[in-house]
């Protein structure tokens, strides 16, 4: 909960700066790069979460992907240098998620995923897209998921509400039904 509130104060701080010049999904973009930079890295993770890194070799190591990164926002940059400051590097990961979601309610978009039990055509991801834009009256960014457990149908979490259509929940509803005649 400590890290959430950390983190959602640096995002409250990026978006608010972000907004006024409206740079705010360019810089969503570069921080979604960034943490999977890290992710990708076991030495970007170590530099992030291992304590023996002093707080000058974490501004060494920022320093050199601000500037590998070449066309970073310089507003990034300065969070990221803000975040290095004040030993807060860690929650980066978080800042990243919470900014993302503050951006999108502030765009009035939501974020969903849909799983399938196979990859689905691109023309049935957007009519599926197009149905939960009217469901949540909000512009939807679907991203897919293949879980061959389904075994047919899909699913779809939009924000925190599921609409399941899974052949393997329906087959477990039949069965609860039987179960209880």
């Amino acid at each position: 909960m400590v890290n959430v509130s950390i983190a959602r104060r640096y995002a409250r701080a990026l978006l608010d700066v972000t907004a006024e010049s409206q740079r705010t999904d360019a810089v969503a973009t570069q921080l979604d790069s960034l943490v999977k930079a890290f992710e990708k890295s076991p030495e970007l993770s170590d530099v992030l979460l291992n304590p023996a890194y002093s707080r000058s070799q974490r501004a060494q190591v920022v320093e050199s992907l601000i500037q590998l990164a070449g066309n970073l926002d310089p507003i990034l940059a300065n969070t990221l240098r803000l975040l290095v400051e004040r030993n807060r590097l860690i929650y980066l990961p978080d800042v990243a998620r919470v900014f993302r979601e503050l951006a999108d309610a502030r765009a009035g978009r939501v974020r969903g995923q849909v799983t399938s039990a196979a990859p689905l055509a691109p023309d049935t991801l957007e009519q599926l897209r197009k149905t939960l834009q009217q469901l949540t009256q909000r512009d939807v960014i679907l991203e897919q998921k293949v879980d061959p457990a389904l075994l047919g149908g899909v699913a779809a979490q939009v924000g925190s509400v599921l609409y399941d259509g899974s052949l393997r929940t329906q087959l477990e509803q039949m069965r609860r039904q039987l179960k209880q005649q």
